[in-house]
């Protein structure tokens, strides 16, 4: 990816109940991230963190739904501050927090698309609303908002406008949906592919439909929560479920949309520090980036901050190298 990049965190963990998503900026920063993606591309700046309340309300309201205000006024926050990244030109790279920082992330994305695009990696739906969620947890609950479901105050974040089309959405990995989303899904036809979904055709297969059923958006939103993947290699996430995509097929599948040149925005959500094991998860968080950006290619090849491409000399058809799973076609 040479399109210059602005790096901004967003440290939020009141959209769920586990203490340490907001930790997650912090130590992607500590464990080498922007360093790791300078040394193959020059232009990226990281503008530091929003500023977000750390204390909030965690007993649902009477619209179901905890620490509302805070989220709102990050949420705000969050979309003015994407706004003037994609509106200077620059690639936004949001760092959670929960996964609630993705209704200000898509608010101040959608003024820019006239079409707007959401790849949804994911374990679970986030397409909850007051009148469905089982927990009251916001983070269950963005995808529903960017569409125009949900409490009408988390509607208004960033200005009332236009919305996510449910044929512009497509979730990969998804595996925990609760019953009022599934009928939501049903309802709207959104497209989906479950973890087993990748492993009977394949993650290549799963990325070219994908992009295929998003052809016509002038725009694609990557939102990556790390609980998509297997939680027995990343455990340091506040709301795991059995199962997952595998981190190998993870890999290639940001090598593969870092390929087709098609995702204009993206946001890494859901690790929790506090949670992880001796920063195993962390790592690899930093890893994901890295293969996303362009660090390898699928083919094998390793960008240098020039820009040039150069052969990774310990790729082998499609096995993992020290870090990154490669193929030569």
């Amino acid at each position: 990816m040479n399109k210059a990049i602005s790096i901004v965190g967003a440290p939020m963990w009141l959209g769920q109940a586990c203490y340490g998503a907001n930790l997650a900026p912090a130590a992607l920063r500590a464990a080498g991230l922007q360093k790791r993606l300078t040394a193959f591309n020059q232009d990226i700046i990281d503008l530091g963190d929003i500023p977000i309340a750390v204390a909030g309300q965690c007993e649902a309201g009477e619209q179901q739904v905890k620490n509302l205000q805070p989220i709102i006024a990050a949420s705000n926050e969050i979309a003015r501050c994407v706004d003037r990244i994609v509106a200077s030109d620059r690639f936004p790279l949001v760092l959670g927090g929960d996964h609630s920082i993705a209704i200000g992330t898509l608010a101040g994305l959608i003024g820019h698309y006239d079409n707007l695009g959401i790849i949804w990696y994911d374990a679970h739906a986030d397409i909850n609303t007051p009148a469905t969620t089982p927990s009251g947890n916001i983070h269950g609950m963005p995808l529903a908002v960017a569409m125009g479901s949900g409490h009408a105050e988390l509607l208004s974040i960033g200005g009332a406008g236009v919305r996510i089309k449910p044929e512009n959405i497509v979730y990969i990995g998804v595996r925990d949906i609760d019953p009022g989303e599934a009928a939501f899904i049903d309802e709207q036809q959104i497209k989906l592919y479950t973890a087993e979904d990748v492993g009977r055709w394949g993650m290549p297969a799963i990325i070219e439909q994908t992009l295929a059923h998003l052809a016509a958006c002038d725009g694609i939103h990557l939102s990556f929560d790390i609980d998509g993947i297997d939680p027995l290699a990343m455990p340091g996430v506040g709301t795991p479920a059995a199962g997952g995509v595998s981190y190998r097929d993870s890999i290639l599948a940001l090598q593969l949309l870092e390929q087709s040149r098609a995702v204009t925005s993206a946001e890494f959500v859901e690790l929790n520090p506090v949670l992880d094991k001796d920063g195993q998860t962390t790592r690899a968080v930093v890893d994901l980036i890295a293969a996303f950006l362009g660090e390898f290619t699928p083919c094998g090849l390793q960008r240098t901050a020039a820009g040039r491409q150069e052969q990774d000399p310990a790729c082998q058809g499609y096995r993992l190298t020290d870090k990154f799973l490669c193929s030569l076609d």
